[in-house]
């Protein structure tokens, strides 16, 4: 079969098409003919050097997000049979999907609604879990509570304002200027421009922070939540020592596959309450102009790779 390898890790030009062994489906694994995979900041942060610090070995194959049909079930598995439209994470959750098949854990993809078509479908994974695993599991946000989502326009975000709107909590988005429709249209209640004003200046006591950006950002975060709020973060490990200055909780979210939650997205997709936002369609072999892409921080929604046509 065709994938995208990495046998060195680098820049975009380490990423090689090439042909590579079909993978076998083992007990309570489906082997899923990849359709569409999408692209995450995680795969080149792995193929940057990431991949060495989470134990990878090398020659490697990126991606976790894939969409697609069963070929076939591993022992055990009863719920797919060959043909079913699917969707969902890797066997590791970060690698194997840049590929025209791979392997996942039956307790780890779903159907695909009909509602939406692969593309679509592969665009939703890791966002959307990432965002559910951060703002519920972890920051435990309910109804009414009011949260502050930093890069609200971004493959993640985007899912974030729209998950924390139809839990009921009161949406502010973070972005650039050009993006504040966008956000509105996901459901924020309040928009605040980076580029013309510290968001810190205007977003005062909110119950959580979910950040998406890291860095400065992260650190500037702190000073808008309230006594006892709760910072959580999917771009890098938050400051204990802040969060103990401001009085406030902090973690960092690491996206796990969860088929449970995956079918409480697909039920608010079927209610309209979640939408998904594409920003690019790119065939597999010009996976190095999504990475160039994904790089740049300037996507809206998710930007995403055509294994087959």
């Amino acid at each position: 079969m065709k994938a995208i390898v990495i046998n060195a890790y680098g820049n975009e030009d380490v990423l090689d098409y090439v042909d590579v062994e079909r993978p076998e489906a083992k007990a309570g694994e489906v082997l899923v003919k990849v359709h569409v995979a999408a692209v995450n900041p995680a795969d080149w942060k792995i193929r940057d050097g990431m991949g060495e610090s989470f134990g990878f070995k090398l020659p490697l194959i990126l991606g976790g997000d894939i969409a697609g049909t069963v070929e076939e079930v591993g022992d055990g598995v009863e719920i797919f049979k060959k043909g079913d439209a699917v969707y969902g994470m890797t066997l590791s959750g970060l690698s194997g999907a840049y590929a025209e098949y791979a392997v996942a854990k039956a307790d780890a993809i779903v159907p695909k609604p009909e509602s939406i078509d692969f593309e679509g479908a592969a665009a939703i994974p890791i966002g959307a879990l990432t965002a559910w695993q951060a703002m519920f599991d972890l920051a435990n946000l309910s109804s009414g509570q009011r949260i502050l989502i930093t890069g609200a326009s971004g493959g993640v975000g985007s899912m974030a304002v729209q998950l924390a709107k139809a839990k009921g909590a009161f949406v502010i988005g973070t972005a650039s200027g050009k993006n504040e429709k966008f956000v509105r249209d996901l459901g924020a209640d309040e928009f605040v421009d980076y580029t013309r004003q510290p968001f810190e200046e205007v977003v005062k006591d909110v119950d959580v922070v979910f950040d998406t950006i890291g860095g400065d950002t992260q650190e500037r975060a702190f000073q808008t939540l309230k006594k006892g709020g709760f910072l959580v973060t999917s771009a890098q490990t938050p400051s204990e020592e802040k969060a103990k200055e401001f009085g406030t909780e902090a973690a960092f979210v690491f996206c796990k596959p969860n088929a449970g939650q995956l079918t409480e997205i697909n039920r608010l997709i079927e209610e309209g309450k979640l939408k998904i936002h594409i920003e690019t369609i790119l065939p597999l072999t010009e996976v190095k102009k999504a990475h160039q892409l994904s790089q740049s921080g300037r996507t809206r929604g998710k930007i995403v790779l055509q294994v087959r046509t």
